[in-house]
């Protein structure tokens, strides 16, 4: 069968409250503007900017929250019809954002029995992960039942159909019981994935130490399916690393930072792009960095999403060529 979904992504669709009033703290903000939030969401909306077809499995609330999501992604362009509407009051996850500076932005997360935790095994379509060419599963999604077993039901249904696993850690702390809990559930399915992105604090979270570093993260994984791993050290870059044995580095794009969030799922999207299409890892590494460097110059992160046109256009500006 020839898959016709570029990328299919499970896990937290949510509303993101972002602070209007740029350099306050939060004490003080009294404007805030609703944007869809949530990592797999985000890079999901991404993707649909640079043109793939996209796929969302995920729960939201029956309440207007919910609804703003669902019609939101489709104008997006991302196929809702997998999307289950919770019918046991749960509500859909909620987040606030406190842009206080460039360099300093923090959230407030609302994640008491949501919704998108409650997708179930047997609400996920084993004819949408077989017609995908791609998984991407976030790390918030296996912070508690029944979210992580339907997460491991997609990912073995990923294997019995040739369709790739791309494993976003994606920590946050809320929900995780412990550290110890985050590390079992991250080095499984980092186990079971073929790629495998994150920042050096989400993969000393996976590993549970602090003492880690790439060289031996990457020696552990590559025992195990990983034919990829990138590892994002923020301002400092990127590395990417292959089963067979290349190194790869990133360099960090300039930008006029408006704040920090919404980086990661950014790189993400136009990583997996740039792959997709069949461009080199180093190039895809160029993809994701530009594609970040957008986001954190605009004041959204699922809106600020570039188009391929933006993406190409910084890479030449900052390099001279693509």
């Amino acid at each position: 069968m020839e898959k016709t979904i570029d990328l299919v992504a499970i896990g937290r669709a949510a509303l993101d409250l972002n602070s209007i009033e740029i350099n306050r703290p939060m004490e003080e903000t009294e404007s805030f503007r609703k944007y869809v939030g949530g990592s797999p969401a985000n890079i999901a909306i991404g993707q649909a900017k640079l043109g793939q077809k996209v796929k969302f499995i995920g729960k939201v609330g029956d309440e207007h929250h919910g609804r703003f999501i669902v019609q939101y992604m489709k104008d997006a362009g991302v196929d809702m019809s997998d999307v289950v509407v919770d019918n046991e009051s749960h509500m859909t996850g909620l987040t606030f954002t406190e842009i206080k500076s460039p360099s300093e932005s923090n959230i407030i997360q609302y994640r008491d029995e949501v919704a998108d935790l409650f997708i179930r095994p047997d609400e996920v379509k084993e004819e949408t992960i077989a017609n995908a060419k791609t998984l991407l599963v976030s790390g918030t999604a296996l912070a508690q039942s029944p979210s992580r077993e339907a997460v491991l039901y997609a990912i073995d249904l990923a294997h019995q159909h040739d369709t790739r696993v791309i494993f976003e850690i994606d920590y946050r702390p809320y929900t995780w019981k412990s550290a110890e809990e985050t590390s079992i559930y991250y080095t499984l399915v980092a186990q079971l994935s073929d790629v495998v992105i994150g920042t050096r604090d989400e993969f000393n979270m996976l590993e549970n130490s602090d003492e880690a570093d790439n060289k031996k993260t990457v020696e552990k994984l590559f025992n195990y399916r990983p034919e990829l791993i990138v590892i994002k050290h923020g301002v400092q870059g990127s590395h990417s690393y292959t089963k067979d044995g290349k190194v790869y580095d990133g360099k960090a794009y300039k930008a006029n930072v408006v704040k920090t969030f919404g980086a990661g799922d950014s790189y993400a999207a136009a990583f997996i792009y740039a792959l997709n299409k069949g461009k080199g890892v180093h190039d895809a590494l160029k993809y994701g960095a530009a594609s970040a460097a957008i986001v954190v110059s605009r004041h959204s992160s699922s809106e600020a999403m570039p188009t391929v046109d933006e993406i190409e256009a910084l890479i030449i500006e900052q390099d001279g060529s693509l």
